[in-house]
């Protein structure tokens, strides 16, 4: 399309020839007509024909284009010799929108010879741009007395396009009251103006908005719109006008100043100025109303200005006039008639003529509180009152009418300061006219508090943990008691109910704060030697007579693992090694010795095992890690040396977990020696004649008398403790049996260790062990070693020889294995 347009365009192109004066010779100027907008690549003419130049030529001479407004918008195609269309061309952009021709020149610059060829390209205008208006909201302000046919000149509209294709016409829409008319100038351009058909009203419409349409003569048209904002301004053309002439209205006598009797409200249809109203009393108001009501000038409210009386007058006739602020203001006028309602217009009246503010919470039924008088200025059901108490809230009192128009208040219900500190008594007095009036009273009577509330505690008996090996002064609990009285009656003193554990105070075991009820350990305590205490604290008020409670606190000791195991079988001296003699010949299964630890801690913390730590042969011998029995697992043989020596340790279930360790060398001996074996025995009644056995038996008299002492002395003193404790059946039922048979002895046999534990048996004060094992009891005595336990521990520690014959004992303090059930079966 673009190609046939330039094709047609370059026909109508005409050669004028220019003489130069300058060059001395005749320059052609070639002319051609485009419409503007044209394609890219477009061809405006084959320029080598019009030119009459050889398409080769081109190449050979350098054939170029100058540029044009710093834009090349043509250039040559060598190879065909056509100018085309480089860049689209804007004839509005290159040329005015006023002038009617637009060209475009250039020049074909040939080399070899030089020679210069002018171009002038015609750009034609087409209708690509649309109207446009330079506001596209125009505002205008009209009073609505203008007269009709007044002009008002409205903003036109541009087209940069030039000819038939610029503004040709413009369009309003539809109204009754505008019109436009189009001037021309004499550039040809299209000027409107609007024009008034008819008659403005600013009350019937105050805005007028149109729509102004411009249109161009192009095909197809082009066209644009802009908004005509039409305001009319106001004239004071109304008179201001109330909704009714007369108005009727009652007000109730006796109404307090400044209630609203009504509002007048007049209308006037203008605006601003025009339109702002004032009230005002007309001459025809009598001063008299004028003194009773008051009118605002601004909001037209009518209110009581003075006291209405209807026995002094019945009615009031109020006349008021409505001006607005114009400049030549306009009014309206009504009138307002007020009846005045009569009503019972005195209140009854109470008062107070004695009165007792405080009483004690502990103050008796019956008791006068205040005197009340009650009266009514009115006559008549108006003038008969009554008097009642606020009873929203149940209140222990009651009136009593003690004479004509007098009342007593009296106590009848009893008083708790606790649940109600003070009571807000209110006196209603109401008349029996229509409508009934009521007046009120309140007083205000408060609770004296005495000391009826003894302190308490939120709980009972309390329950307090206490690891042992606690810090002295430790903080055990807070024991605090609430008190809900008042001042000294609710200051409360704490202290410990005295009692004696063990010949010990309480107090000298804990201690309580005296303010504040926190309790406090005194003392370290130690799990194995106490186990619970039980007493009673007390809280005290401070009142007259003091008030008191007191609560049960049961302190349980927590044990700790802070004892280590004491290896108490076999017995040895401090840091000495125990010495084993057994023959060679032991068949497998030979119980070497029995080494026995005892901890006193409780449950986990107590329960003892055993393991080898060195053995110079692990092969040779074995420990059961529960009875502590080390046992041969093997023949000797020739190979295995005389002496060993085996390292036990003890070690106890605790966290972290205490150990203690014995070191056992133990020989073999081809052939035992033994002052009487099993076949050689000496009979009982020779044992009993020897000098051993006589010291034997003074020492077992002597030691049974101090045991049954001691006995004595425990047994009154398990009986002052709450709960004492039980020994297991089977623990007395050994006892019994040990204490026929039992001679005591501190140190360990000296007859070359001829004989080893066959068994044995420990006893707890927390009975952590639960009965006694005895195994491989023989013929003879029974032989009990006393270690060294910690004073208090209360372990007792049995040990049965394998041997019959005599034994040997030293010299140190004995004891004997008994309980207060086995006292009778000594000798």
């Amino acid at each position: 399309m673009a190609l046939s347009i330039a094709t047609v365009w370059t026909r109508c192109a005409t050669v004028l020839f220019v003489f130069s004066g300058m060059w001395g010779i005749a320059l052609p100027i070639t002319r051609y007509s485009i419409p503007e907008e044209m394609q890219e690549g477009s061809v405006v003419a084959n320029l080598a024909t019009d030119l009459g130049l050889d398409v080769r030529a081109l190449v050979t001479r350098k054939a170029k284009l100058d540029i044009i407004h710093t834009k090349k918008y043509l250039d040559i195609n060598k190879e065909t010799g056509e100018l085309f269309i480089l860049e689209k061309i804007d004839r509005e952009y290159i040329c005015s929108s006023k002038t009617t021709s637009c060209f475009l020149k250039t020049d074909v610059i040939l080399e070899n010879p030089i020679r210069i060829f002018y171009i002038e390209l015609e750009i034609m205008d087409i209708n690509d741009n649309a109207p446009i208006f330079r506001r596209e909201t125009m505002q205008l302000d009209i009073s609505e007395s203008t007269a009709p046919g007044e002009r008002f000149s409205l903003t036109n509209a541009v087209d940069a396009d030039v000819g038939a294709n610029s503004i040709k016409t413009y369009y309003l829409s539809e109204s009754k009251y505008f019109t436009i008319e189009i001037q021309t100038g004499s550039d040809g351009s299209k000027y409107v103006d609007l024009v008034i058909n008819s008659n403005l009203d600013r009350e019937e419409q105050a805005v007028h908005n149109l729509i102004l349409t411009a249109a161009d003569g192009g095909v197809p048209a082009r066209s644009s719109t802009a908004s005509i904002i039409l305001m009319v301004l106001d004239i004071n053309d109304n008179a201001p006008f109330f909704n009714q002439p007369i108005y009727a209205i009652n007000v109730t006598e006796n109404s307090p100043i400044g209630t609203l009797v009504m509002k007048l409200s007049a209308t006037d249809l203008d605006e601003g100025t025009n339109a702002e109203i004032t009230y005002s009393y007309t001459l025809y108001t009598s001063e008299k109303t004028q003194e009773k009501f008051s009118l605002n000038s601004n909001t037209g409210e009518i209110k009581v200005k003075d006291v209405i009386d209807f026995e002094e007058s019945h009615s009031f006739d109020i006349y008021i006039q409505a001006r607005d602020q114009g400049s030549n203001s306009l009014s309206g006028d009504s009138k307002v008639m007020a009846f005045i309602t009569d009503l019972n217009d005195n209140y009854p009246e109470v008062t107070i003529t004695s009165f007792k503010s405080t009483v004690k919470e502990d103050v008796s039924i019956g008791t006068l509180i205040a005197v009340i008088s009650i009266s009514d200025r009115d006559s008549g059901d108006n003038g008969e009152v009554e008097l009642t108490l606020n009873q929203q809230a149940s209140l222990p009192f009651v009136l009593d009418k003690s004479s004509e128009d007098y009342f007593a208040l009296l106590i009848s219900e009893p008083l708790d300061r606790e649940t109600i500190p003070r009571y807000d008594i209110t006196f209603i007095v109401t008349d029996k006219g229509t409508p009934r009036l009521f007046d009120n009273e309140t007083i205000t009577l408060e609770i004296l508090d005495v000391n009826d509330n003894a302190p308490v505690f939120p709980q009972s008996f309390y329950t307090i943990h206490v690891v042992e090996n606690n810090v002295p002064g430790a903080l055990l609990m807070s024991l605090s008691a609430f008190d809900p009285d008042l001042h000294e009656n609710q200051y409360l003193v704490y202290f410990i109910m005295e009692k004696e554990i063990i010949n010990t105070s309480m107090s000298m075991l804990f201690s309580i704060n005296p303010e504040n009820g926190n309790l406090y350990a005194l003392k370290t305590f130690d799990f194995e030697r106490e186990r619970e205490f039980l007493f009673h604290i007390e809280a005290r008020d401070s009142g007259l007579p003091p008030l008191s409670s007191n609560v049960t606190v049961h302190i349980i000791i927590l044990d700790q693992n802070d004892n280590t195991p004491l290896i108490v079988s076999p017995w040895r001296a401090q840091g000495s090694v125990i010495e084993e003699v057994i023959p060679r010949s032991a068949d497998k299964g030979f119980l070497v010795v029995k080494v026995i630890a005892i901890d006193t801690d409780s449950l986990q913390n107590s329960r003892v095992t055993y393991q080898l730590l060195q053995t110079s042969d692990s092969s040779l011998f074995s420990l059961d890690q529960y009875n502590g029995e080390i046992r041969t697992t093997r023949m000797f043989s020739y190979r295995d040396p005389r002496h060993q020596r085996l390292v036990v340790v003890a070690k106890d279930n605790g966290d972290p977990a205490l150990s203690a360790t014995i070191t056992i060398k133990i020989s073999t001996v081809e052939h035992m020696v033994t002052p009487f074996s099993e076949t050689t025995e000496v009979p009982s009644e020779f044992d009993l004649f020897t000098d051993l056995n006589l010291y034997l038996v003074i020492g077992l008299g002597s030691v049974s008398f101090l045991l049954l002492i001691t006995i004595l002395v425990v047994i009154v003193l398990k009986c002052q403790k709450p709960k004492p404790m039980k020994m297991p059946p089977a623990i007395n039922m050994n006892l019994n049996s040990l204490n026929r048979n039992s001679v005591i002895s501190r140190n360990s046999f000296i007859s070359q260790r001829c004989s080893t534990i066959a068994d044995s048996t420990l006893i707890s004060s927390d009975a952590y062990w639960y009965s006694l094992f005895l195994a491989e009891t023989r013929k003879g005595k029974v032989v009990v070693r006393q270690p060294i336990v910690p004073k208090g521990a209360g372990y007792f520690v049995s040990s049965i020889p394998r041997s019959t014959g005599p034994t040997e004992t030293s010299d140190s303090r004995a004891s004997t294995l008994q309980d207060s059930r086995a006292s009778s079966d000594l000798p």
